[in-house]
């Protein structure tokens, strides 16, 4: 299925999830180059909501019907991690892009099959990591591009918030609860990023760390607090910190031989310097707001329309869930 160019990406979302209504159902209304085409859910009671609130032209009491909707050019899935690879591979098989949320798969080996099955159908597939389209994220690859920092020797980067919601699907084992898919994957993500342009390859996937170690604590069956801690052929070490058990934080350091580059609310999209100390000077860079889970949407249908890659890529997306089974396989002694 190829869009034509001279209309916009209508878009199917199978799962009536918080993220879907709070976040990315706005963006596809928002989208110069998207519409809103259709919900799905087996809940009748979200459905009904989503009819009042979002006014979808249609409607689905399951997610089978709504890939075969023949009018749908590319589908946003925000199901419970463990559904992710299921409805990645059936969208592609009815030949729909698929747009879906992280993390990708629970493993690199269902990341390689839901890849397998895009490419064999010859349809587009992006990790949901809509963090890539802030203007702090490219003020930051703007500070390591510009050598300011000299060698990199060590990055800390953390995502950690106090999860207070007790029937939250991050709660659930069988669903693919628990910090390090949840909010880990981010800093992980974070660190490869930088390790990628420290390699000289950007976006590459290339940069792999030699070797991992972690600890983490469990309730419920899930890990509500996990770090790790990365070391890389290059000399680089990294702590990538996640949890569900503490006071918010979030926030990342880069330190280099020459200098340090704070950067608060990493992931997120508000305005807000950075603050990059050299020596015994200390001055902000400026961060502009931005619309981050917008952005992603007109980036994705764009590369539908133009038949090009999106600008995250699958190299790393491979490369976040390899780095996890390393983590996760880091503790298995441990639990």
């Amino acid at each position: 299925m190829t869009a034509p160019l001279n209309r916009k990406i209508r878009w199917g979302v199978i799962g009536y999830a918080r993220i879907a209504q709070l976040n990315v159902i706005p963006a596809i209304l928002s989208a110069t180059n998207s519409e809103l085409h259709a919900i799905a859910s087996r809940d009748e009671t979200k459905l009904t909501e989503a009819r009042q609130r979002f006014n979808p032209a249609k409607t689905y009491a399951g997610y089978e019907a709504l890939l075969r909707d023949p009018e749908i050019d590319a589908v946003y899935i925000p199901l419970p991690n463990a559904h992710h690879r299921e409805w990645t591979i059936r969208a592609a098989e009815h030949g729909k892009p698929i747009l879906c949320e992280k993390p990708l798969g629970l493993n690199a080996a269902e990341v390689r099959d839901m890849i397998a099955a895009c490419t064999a159908n010859q349809v587009t597939l992006m990790e949901a990591f809509m963090y890539r389209y802030t203007d702090r994220v490219a003020k930051v690859i703007e500070v390591i591009r510009s050598g300011v920092l000299g060698e990199i020797k060590f990055i800390n980067a953390s995502f950690r918030f106090p999860l207070d919601r007790p029937n939250s699907i991050k709660w659930n084992p069988a669903l693919g609860g628990g910090a390090l898919y949840d909010v880990g994957c981010y800093p992980i993500n974070f660190i490869g990023l930088i390790a990628d342009e420290m390699a000289g390859r950007p976006g590459s996937g290339i940069a792999r760390p030699e070797s991992v170690s972690a600890e983490c604590v469990h309730e419920r069956g899930i890990d509500v607090s996990f770090s790790g801690l990365l070391r890389y052929s290059s000399g680089l070490v990294a702590t990538a910190q996640c949890g569900f058990n503490t006071q918010k934080r979030v926030c990342a350091e880069i330190i280099g031989t020459k200098g340090l580059l704070e950067i608060p609310e990493t992931y997120f999209d508000n305005a807000g310097p950075l603050t990059l100390i050299t020596g015994e000077d200390r001055r902000e860079i400026s961060v502009a707001q931005s619309d981050r889970y917008r952005a992603e949407i007109e980036d994705f249908a764009d590369a539908i329309i133009q038949k090009r890659p999106p600008k995250f890529g699958l190299a790393e997306t491979l490369r976040n869930a390899e780095v996890t089974d390393r983590l996760f396989a880091a503790v298995l002694p441990k639990r």
